[in-house]
């Protein structure tokens, strides 16, 4: 792949109309649109480049099932922007650029949604149906007869690994949600790459490797202060910062209004070889959701089979309480994590081998209450959030850029949108979604499975 070109701004860079803290896939993508939005856009990350914090980590699956009707629309907006994407970022369709960058690209496999209880189906349909969003549902047989290396068992509730009851064979079936549409990213990483390169096309500067340390707003400008001794002053800063944005809110006084907090997570994505079913076969493996068993997977290129998990509650979550020891959290992958939940993959698919060497990426989510992420304004004049992003919130990163455009332009102009919320209407879907449903003073989510699923 071509590498981003070198434009690191200066860290004297001293003035914009709106500073974007964080570079990776979201503050990527709200900058582009801030920077097609006719503002001049300073990018800030204390990282080597674009996409080099928990993007990198992201499994980058695009799928469109949520829990309430905004989140699905949002994603279900998100994945014609995906399937476009040379159109979405708006680079020239004719005149050749002096260094065009490498695109990454959308793979469409399908996926299937697996029963559980958790999670009805028939929920689930009513808002895959109000969305728009294409499905079927198949019963157990028909999930047998079409899937055949899928073992069709119901095993909920999750169990560890190492209870015998996790081995236990069972008599209940599930059947599956599928999606057609549904699919993955090749390089999640590239893709924040290409959104920043899109950013700067339109005008945008970023500056790498400059880390905020102080941030504070006198009169009507923040002013914020970098680690090299710069000082960068805007009207307007959005929070970006991944899992550093909870420090970052914390760091300029901002989020003592806020209903839902966010915490940093650091989370495991694995890669083994693809189930040998597929060998031969024309048709795509499908990206498998299984709450039911407590991971979810895909396919992924050159015969690669990508496992996660979905925070089955017999396991422990790794929260790193003291958001500023992010950098020093250990990046290898470890055995314990590992076994987990390929084991519970290959408990799904009896034809997945498992190495005996681990091999995948580390990375910290951002990770709200109700992982639910928060799209809004704050009661400080100016400062937004695009935070509580990690885990499910990639592939809405094009849409999230527009929200962010649609919502900064509406309160500077002074619209109240905690009184009158702004909504977005989707140019593919022609779906409107309430931007409430992502405030940051709202009800946690109750419909939430409190899962990377939201």
């Amino acid at each position: 792949m071509n590498a981003s070109p070198d434009t690191t701004a200066p860290a004297t860079a001293r003035t914009a109309d709106a500073v974007v803290v964080g570079s990776g896939v979201i503050g990527s993508a709200v900058a582009l649109e801030l920077a097609r939005a006719g503002r001049s856009v300073l990018v800030l990350d204390k990282a080597a480049g674009p996409g080099h914090g928990s993007t990198s980590a992201s499994s980058a699956v695009i799928r469109f099932l949520y829990s309430t009707f905004d989140t699905t629309a949002t994603a279900w907006e998100a994945k014609f922007m995906w399937e476009r994407w040379a159109d979405h970022l708006g680079l020239p369709a004719h005149a050749p650029l002096a260094d065009p960058p490498s695109l990454t690209t959308f793979h469409r496999t399908g996926m299937l949604h697996l029963d559980v209880p958790a999670v009805p189906h028939q929920t689930s349909q009513d808002l895959l149906r109000a969305t728009g969003v294409p499905f079927e549902y198949l019963d157990p047989d028909d999930l047998a007869t079409r899937f055949p290396h899928l073992d069709v068992g119901a095993y909920w509730p999750n169990k560890p690994i190492s209870d015998d009851a996790f081995w236990e064979d069972t008599q209940s079936r599930l059947g599956a949600i599928y999606t057609p549409d549904a699919g993955y990213m090749d390089d999640p990483r590239l893709a924040a790459d290409n959104l920043a390169y899109a950013a700067r096309l339109h005008g945008a500067r970023t500056s790498y490797r400059a880390e905020v340390v102080s941030c504070d707003r006198i009169g009507s400008t923040w002013h914020l202060s970098l680690a090299d001794g710069s000082v960068v002053e805007s009207p307007v800063v959005v929070n970006a910062a991944g899992p550093w944005s909870g420090a970052f809110n914390a760091l300029a006084g901002v989020g003592d209004e806020f209903t839902v907090g966010v915490r940093p997570l650091r989370q495991e994505v694995h890669q083994v070889r693809r189930p040998a079913a597929w060998d031969g076969r024309d048709d795509p493996a499908p990206a498998i959701f299984d709450l039911d068993l407590g991971t979810y997977m895909r396919p992924g290129p050159g015969g690669a089979w990508v496992v996660g998990g979905s925070e089955p509650a017999c396991d422990p979550m790794e929260w790193v309480d003291a958001p500023h020891t992010v950098d020093g959290i250990d990046q290898h992958v470890s055995l314990e994590r590992y076994e987990a939940q390929v084991t519970r993959a290959a408990r799904r698919l009896p034809d997945l081998t498992m190495p005996n060497r681990p091999s995948g990426v580390v990375g910290v989510y951002d990770v709200a209450d109700d992982w639910t992420p928060i799209y809004d304004r704050t009661d400080a004049p100016g400062f937004y959030v695009a935070m509580g992003t990690s885990g499910n919130q990639f592939k809405n990163a094009p849409i999230v850029g527009c929200f962010l455009a649609a919502l900064i332009g509406a309160v500077e102009d002074g619209h109240d949108h905690d009184a009158s919320p702004v909504t977005y209407t989707g140019e593919h879907s022609g779906l409107t979604i309430d931007l409430s449903a992502f405030s940051r003073t709202r009800e946690v989510n109750t419909a939430s499975t409190h899962t990377v699923l939201g």
